[in-house]
């Protein structure tokens, strides 16, 4: 084996300060300070004051803010801020796994088979799009011709994408059409292969939940409403 790897609770809780240091401050401060102003989102007229109804049972300014802002800030600003930094966590959590070769994030002995791993990082199970098919394709096609050259035993299996969490069956098609080539592995899989452990990847997100209860983004989410809200009375409403 040529990675060192930490016991499970040093990688827990190491993936818990990445979270807390590096995930929170940008969906906290970033993304809310983003969401807080309306030239950052393009509204539906049509459907905009329907979903603050039917949301607060008004169409006040107020309430519009709460319906452009919650699915923002609850939903695609904190997806998007983690599949940015999915790489970056991995190297984080898994020291010393970094690759120098280009088209791969992380190098790791695959603690289930035995081999050694080449592996792209990925965030979810439809986080990549149909032009990232052929990059990756390309990325490990061209690995395995480098190998041949150089006589290193790379077999198949070795050149895998890891997705961080999902299971197979929310794979999306891009995906799957990597895995006609390439083993993807997903969410429990990945992690088991990464760590030796079955149940790490429920102990993983069990244990990032956690970081929530340290936080409390109420008082910050009000103050983006607000200023969403005058926002939205000066403009959207005249």
């Amino acid at each position: 084996m040529t990675n060192i790897r930490p016991d499970n609770n040093q990688l827990i809780n190491r993936a818990k300060l990445f979270f807390k240091e590096e995930i929170v401050p940008s969906h906290l401060k970033k993304a809310l300070n983003k969401a807080s102003k309306l030239k950052n989102y393009k509204v539906n007229p049509f459907t905009v004051k329907y979903l603050a109804n039917f949301l607060e049972g008004d169409d006040s300014p107020k309430s519009i803010a709460k319906a452009l802002i919650y699915p923002r800030i609850l939903g695609t600003s904190i997806s998007t801020i983690f599949g940015n930094q999915a790489q970056k966590m991995i190297s984080n959590v898994f020291e010393g796994y970094g690759s120098a070769i280009h088209g791969i994030d992380i190098e790791f002995d695959d603690l289930v088979d035995g081999r050694k791993k080449y592996c792209q990082i990925k965030a979810g199970p439809i986080t990549i799009n149909s032009g990232d098919v052929k990059t990756v394709k390309d990325h490990f096609n061209g690995i395995r011709s480098l190998a041949r050259t150089n006589n290193l035993q790379i077999q198949y299996g070795d050149l895998i994408v890891g997705v961080l969490y999902g299971n197979t069956n929310q794979l999306s098609k891009n995906y799957k059409d990597i895995q006609k080539e390439f083993p993807v592995l997903i969410g429990s899989d990945f992690w088991h292969r990464l760590t030796g452990q079955v149940g790490f990847y429920s102990q993983l997100t069990e244990a990032i939940g956690e970081v929530a209860l340290e936080i409390d983004g109420r008082e910050m989410l009000e103050e983006a409403i607000n200023l969403l809200s005058v926002d939205i009375e000066k403009s959207l409403l005249k």
